[in-house]
C-alpha cells in the first residue's frame, strides 16, 4: 500500500496536470517512503518465501522449524529489513529538493512533481552496488526457495502417486495447483522487480528522460504491489 500511494497518487496527479503540490519537506517525505517502502516489500517477501520453504522443508530439524516459525523470530526480522532500510535510503532527505524553480533545468533530474540534483560519481556508485547487492540477494534467495518448494512438492508428488492412480482420479492434485501457483507468483516477482530496476538505472543515466519512460517506470513498479 504504501509503494502504491507513495508514488502512484503523485504520478497521478502530476499527470492530470497539477504541478508544485508538493513542496520540499513532501517530495522528500514521498520519496523516502516509496523507497523503504520497495525494499521492505521486496525483503519480508524474500522472507516469507523462505519461512514457507523451512515449513515444507523434512529435512529441518524440529528444533530449527519451532524457532525460525515463532512469531518473535518473524517479527525481528521484519523490524530488522525495515531498519536496514530506514538507514540506506537516509541518503534521499539531502538528495531530494522541491520543484525547480530555476530556469537552468540541466543540473537537475527533472520528475513531474519534484525535483533532485544529479547525483555525483562515488554516490551513484555507491548506492548503485548497495541497491544491486540487496535487490539480486532477495530475488535470487526468493527463486532458490521457490525452487526448493517446487522439488519437494514434486517429489512428494512422485511418493503418493500410486495412492493417487488406484482412485482414479482426474483432478488436478494439490502438488500440482501448489507449484503452478508459486511459479507464477515468482516469475512475475523476479520479472516486474528486474525491469523496474532496469527503467530505473536507465532514467538515471539520462541527462532528461521523456515523460513516457518516467510513466512506464513508475507502471512497472507497480505492477507486483498491485
Amino acid at each position: 500500500n504504501l509503494v502504491l500511494c507513495s508514488k502512484g497518487i503523485p504520478q497521478t496527479l502530476a499527470a492530470f496536470g497539477l504541478e508544485s503540490f508538493l513542496d520540499e519537506a513532501g517530495c522528500k517525505l514521498v520519496f523516502y517512503l516509496h523507497r523503504v517502502a520497495r525494499g521492505v516489500s521486496l525483503s519480508t517477501t524474500c522472507l516469507l518465501s523462505g519461512f514457507q520453504a523451512i515449513k515444507l522443508c523434512p529435512g529441518i530439524s524440529r528444533w530449527m522449524d519451532l524457532h525460525i516459525r515463532s512469531p518473535k523470530c518473524i517479527v525481528l526480522c521484519c523490524f530488522l529489513c525495515s531498519v536496514l532500510h530506514l538507514v540506506v535510503n537516509i541518503y534521499i532527505v539531502r538528495y531530494v529538493t522541491g520543484p525547480v524553480n530555476s530556469k537552468n533545468k540541466s543540473m537537475d533530474k527533472i520528475y513531474l512533481y519534484c525535483s533532485s540534483p544529479i547525483p555525483g560519481r562515488l554516490l551513484f556508485s555507491v548506492m548503485a552496488v548497495i541497491y544491486t547487492f540487496t535487490d539480486a540477494l532477495c530475488l535470487a534467495l526468493m527463486v532458490w526457495t521457490s525452487g526448493s518448494m517446487v522439488l519437494v512438492l514434486h517429489r512428494h508428488k512422485q511418493r503418493v502417486q500410486h495412492i493417487r492412480s488406484s482412485r482414479l482420479s482426474p483432478r488436478t492434485s494439490h502438488e500440482t495447483r501448489a507449484t503452478h501457483t508459486i511459479l507464477i507468483l515468482v516469475s512475475m516477482f523476479v520479472s516486474f522487480h528486474a525491469l523496474a530496476s532496469i527503467l530505473s538505472y536507465w532514467i538515471i543515466q539520462l541527462q532528461n528522460p521523456s515523460q513516457w519512460l518516467r510513466s512506464i517506470s513508475v507502471l512497472v513498479a507497480s505492477g507486483f504491489p498491485t
